[in-house]
């Protein structure tokens, strides 16, 4: 086995602690990687609060690093080489789903980066606050020149989880798209619709983030409480991302969906109520969308690559990951933390 150090999980609480991590030896189509930059994501925060302490838990599922060993199988990276990973490290490969190069809806289901379970000795994965993480090549992905690494580790989970919403709902010239909710999932949206060439519109309780909005490129804000601008936008946008994190009544956005066009929901996971006739009138779709197969992942780093497009972050360094975290649940930030794990060594 090799050892790493790493940011853990104790028994109770979200609180993590400095420790000794145990990585694999290498498999043949392993690597090995340094990891330099690692986003800290809602999903973080989630796991930490479910945590019972029967398995290890080491968060990060959005990093950015250099390659420093690989397997004597690997031919698609070399020693040296700037890589990004993501939330999901491996799946079945020969479902239906895998075989579209969509991993991240394996019939088997996709085996995550943390908390999740090796397909070949059944440990259970830890995750990218770490100074190593070992990788089969196939999940991992080049870096590509000019693209920041610390401003580019959040698009390996928010980048990707609006990103493939964006490109299946067809946002680009000639489109009218709104992101609802500007935070790490919706900024990433607004940057990349504007990208892509769509008409794009910000929704938000924050009257507060007018100036954000403009920086970002996009064309309006609506005030989600401001009743005679929602009223006003009724049956306006082609698609609407809703990246909202918290649970919240999706009927207000449906309204402003056009006709035929779709809400996809991909902020908050769990149980929604949605009124049939707020589909019926319009013909709308209600929609989600999670994470982002090999393909899409590979497609969207050039993209933002070619277009210059990142996250706005704070990076702290890895001793301050707490700070972090309790920030994050308290939405003090603007708009991804990332942390630098130089401070491991």
């Amino acid at each position: 086995m090799r050892t790493t150090v790493g940011w853990q999980a104790g028994r109770s609480g979200i609180a993590l602690s400095r420790t000794t991590l145990e990585r694999r030896d290498l498999r043949p189509d392993d690597i090995a990687v340094r990891v330099d930059y690692c986003g800290v994501c809602h999903s973080d925060l989630h796991a930490l609060h479910a945590h019972t302490g029967d398995a290890p838990l080491v968060p990060g599922h959005e990093f950015t690093g250099e390659v420093t060993a690989i397997g004597s199988a690997v031919t698609r990276f070399a020693i040296g080489d700037a890589v990004a990973v993501g939330n999901i490290v491996d799946s079945c490969g020969a479902c239906a789903m895998c075989r579209a190069g969509q991993e991240n809806f394996c019939h088997e289901f996709p085996t995550l980066t943390y908390a999740g379970t090796d397909r070949h000795d059944g440990t259970t994965t830890l995750g990218g606050y770490s100074r190593e993480y070992v990788v089969r090549d196939a999940f991992a992905y080049p870096l590509p020149a000019g693209l920041d690494p610390a401003a580019a580790a959040p698009l390996l989970c928010a980048g990707i989880t609006v990103w493939e919403p964006l490109r299946a709902l067809g946002a680009g010239p000639g489109s009218r798209v709104a992101v609802a909710g500007l935070g790490g999932l919706g900024h990433l949206a607004v940057k990349l619709a504007v990208a892509l060439g769509a008409d794009t519109t910000v929704i938000s309780r924050s009257p507060g983030k007018a100036a954000d909005v403009a920086r970002l490129g996009a064309h309006d804000l609506i005030v989600s409480t401001d009743e005679r601008r929602m009223v006003a936008a009724r049956d306006r946008f082609d698609v609407v991302i809703d990246t909202i994190a918290v649970p919240h009544d999706v009927a207000p956005y449906l309204a402003t969906v056009a006709l035929d066009g779709t809400l996809s929901h991909v902020g908050h996971l769990g149980s929604i109520t949605v009124e049939a006739a707020d589909l019926l009138v319009g013909r709308k779709k209600l929609g989600s969308a999670g994470s982002g197969g090999r393909p899409a992942t590979a497609a969207m780093l050039e993209f933002c690559a070619r277009h210059d497009v990142t996250a706005d972050v704070e990076v702290l360094p890895s001793a301050r990951v707490n700070d972090a975290l309790d920030r994050l649940q308290r939405n003090d930030v603007r708009y991804r933390f990332v942390l630098d794990l130089a401070d491991l060594g």
